[in-house]
């Protein structure tokens, strides 16, 4: 299988792109972190790879808003350049930081194809503080190829505006173009009905996740790149206990690494 070249977009604050570069070499891709200044000067092209990542972080110290100092400088610079990436055979990811650059470039979920218009965005977390822990997500897109044989993820977040919020039109629309990718649950499967801490910031519907049309681009707040090994999970220890009583092998894969395995195979 011929190696897929991955770029991570790195720069001015985004601070995930060692484990977010690592996390596609672990299954298959060819990982650059680029910083946004080579791009602008042409030293690297988008046309050379075929994943592109924007990892979480603070870029620009959310001084303006989460990720909207970020965006702009794609915008002013690479809006051309990003856009034609997005609608060509490729994938696109957002993680965290990311997924709120995603929304302000338009990237997703551009209903009606209306790739570089805004339509969501992610507004400050309800309880108005910056929130790190783990959550559980179910997915409901059968269209993003993020997410093949992805059922229930559980996964960290870390952010201070992950609250999702569209207007209704849109919002009802997004869903019945099955661009929900991930929902926030309880531990049992249930619905988080936007109650804390099982729906973190209060994103409207629960979701955690979204996709473009095409489901190639994906965009979510929670961190499938801090969840490559079993040994990631914060019950490590307990778990380990339970499988070693019950004389079970201990797993050594995490819950979010299907997440980037699906992207390498998407070019196999």
């Amino acid at each position: 299988m011929a190696k897929p070249n991955a770029l991570i977009l790195g720069g001015y604050g985004i601070n995930c792109e060692e484990e977010t570069a690592y996390a596609f070499e672990k299954f298959g891709a060819k990982s650059d972190i680029v910083h946004i200044n080579d791009l602008i000067d042409g030293l690297k092209k988008f046309e050379d790879y075929q994943i592109l990542a924007i990892p979480g972080g603070f870029s620009y110290g959310d001084d303006t808003g989460a990720g909207k100092a970020f965006a702009n400088r794609v915008a002013n610079n690479l809006l051309e350049e990003i856009l034609k990436f997005v609608q060509q055979d490729k994938l696109a990811i957002g993680i965290c930081n990311g997924f709120q650059v995603v929304t302000a470039l338009g990237l997703a979920p551009a209903l009606d194809e209306k790739y570089g218009e805004r339509q969501s965005g992610l507004m400050a977390n309800e309880n108005n503080r910056y929130t790190c822990r783990w959550v559980h997500m179910k997915t409901e897109s059968k269209k993003c190829v993020w997410t093949k044989g992805v059922k229930k993820l559980f996964v960290p977040i870390a952010h201070g505006e992950g609250n999702f919020y569209m207007p209704e039109k849109e919002l009802k629309q997004l869903q019945k173009q099955d661009q929900v990718v991930f929902r926030y649950i309880r531990e049992d499967g249930a619905p988080a009905n936007g109650e804390y801490p099982y729906n973190p910031n209060g994103a409207i519907l629960d979701i955690a996740g979204i996709c473009d049309g095409s489901g190639r681009v994906l965009g979510l707040m929670p961190h499938p790149e801090r969840h490559l090994f079993f040994h990631n999970r914060p019950d490590f220890t307990l778990q380990k206990e339970k499988y070693l009583r019950e004389n079970k092998p201990l797993p050594e894969e995490g819950e979010g690494g299907q997440i980037f395995k699906n992207a390498v195979e998407y070019f196999a």
